[in-house]
């Protein structure tokens, strides 16, 4: 059950996180705040101290966490045109950088190794590791789906791919050889094995600057 009486409303482009606080405190991420009743009390810090705080530089998050506490109003929302999913966490969830937006206090933000091939693949060399029990939110560019896996198998492009629960296993790879990766738009994807549920993001970030770069003026003064 949720830690949190909450709505998400203007699904999926624009999507705004409302949470009414009774005497509760929630983490988030900086510049994530839309507005908030004037009784909400809210500190900057580095949670988890500079060990914390460093392990968050590593996959590309902000240093710095705001704490909102009170009883009140809050409206948060992502920096980029997109979703907002809600998720129950009893245990880990792993998720890309830019995708983590709030969760419950006592959550503790860790990171993993993702492995050299996740460098090779545009994403870094970790994964931000979210551990614990309580609520997270987490924003997509685009719309939001959830896919769950039941013994299964997947493949998700690495651009589109936003998290992914513990108890999947996963790899990244090239799809295709060089033609389709030269060729076909398509290169380095995630292919996950086991049981559990992965979020995925119907925009790419990477594309849409790629797109974005045809029509901007090059040199121009």
């Amino acid at each position: 059950m949720a830690e949190y009486d909450f709505k998400i409303e203007y699904k999926p482009a624009y999507s705004l996180l409302k949470i009414n606080l009774q005497n509760q405190s929630i983490t988030a991420e900086t510049g994530a705040m839309v507005y908030m009743d004037s009784s909400i009390d809210i500190k900057t810090n580095m949670s988890g101290g500079l060990m914390g705080a460093l392990k968050r530089a590593v996959v590309g998050e902000n240093i710095f966490l705001n704490k909102f506490s009170g009883t009140g109003i809050l409206a948060l929302s992502p920096n980029y045109v997109g979703d907002i999913v809600h998720h129950e966490l009893d245990g880990a969830l792993y998720v890309q950088s830019g995708a983590y937006m709030a969760s419950s206090p006592d959550i503790n933000i860790n990171t993993k190794f993702g492995g050299t091939k996740s460098f090779f693949g545009g994403k870094g060399l970790f994964l931000m590791k979210l551990e614990g029990k309580g609520d997270v939110f987490l924003s997509s560019f685009g719309a939001l789906e959830t896919v769950e896996l039941n013994d299964e198998s997947l493949i998700v492009d690495n651009g589109n791919l936003v998290g992914f629960t513990d108890g999947l296993s996963y790899s990244l790879r090239r799809i295709g050889g060089l033609k389709s990766s030269l060729l076909g738009g398509e290169g380095v994807v995630y292919e996950f094995k086991g049981t559990g549920k992965i979020y995925i993001q119907t925009r790419n970030m990477e594309s849409f600057a790629d797109f974005l770069m045809k029509y901007l003026p090059i040199g121009k003064k």
